[in-house]
């Protein structure tokens, strides 16, 4: 366990953009269609905007036609945690980073073989390794 104390909003919005805060702080959700990695395909890994923790292979990442950008599966299941999410009179699980316990979106049981799911995530909860 870490000794460093976890960061508080104020903190977050010194090292955020308040379009990053919104997201992956206050649990925002960006248009569809309108993040930076919706269409995007270049091959490389894709890590949290606020920590830099690995979460995505672009080798996982289809085109859900959801207009977010979508995983069948994660790098590590260590590196994020799935929370149950019953707001907006909806059952989902949203998707946090673990490290940092940022927002990133949701996963759903309608993704293509061989998990089943999809990680539907902001595009701007993302990084990918080009961005770095």
């Amino acid at each position: 366990m870490s000794d460093k104390k976890p960061e508080n909003n104020e903190t977050w919005k010194e090292k955020l953009s308040s379009d990053e805060f919104e997201i992956l702080r206050m649990c925002g959700t960006e248009r569809p269609f309108s993040g930076k990695y919706n269409s995007f395909y270049e091959p490389g890994e894709y890590f949290c905007a606020a920590c830099g923790a690995e979460l995505f292979d672009s080798n996982t990442k289809f085109d859900s036609g959801s207009g977010w950008p979508s995983f069948y599966d994660v790098l590590k299941t260590s590196n994020v945690k799935l929370i149950e999410d019953n707001a907006h009179g909806m059952k989902r699980v949203e998707v946090r980073c673990a490290k940092c316990d940022s927002h990133l979106g949701h996963v759903f049981n309608d993704g293509p073989p061989p998990t089943g799911l999809r990680y539907c995530i902001n595009s701007i909860a993302l990084k990918h390794a080009k961005d770095k």
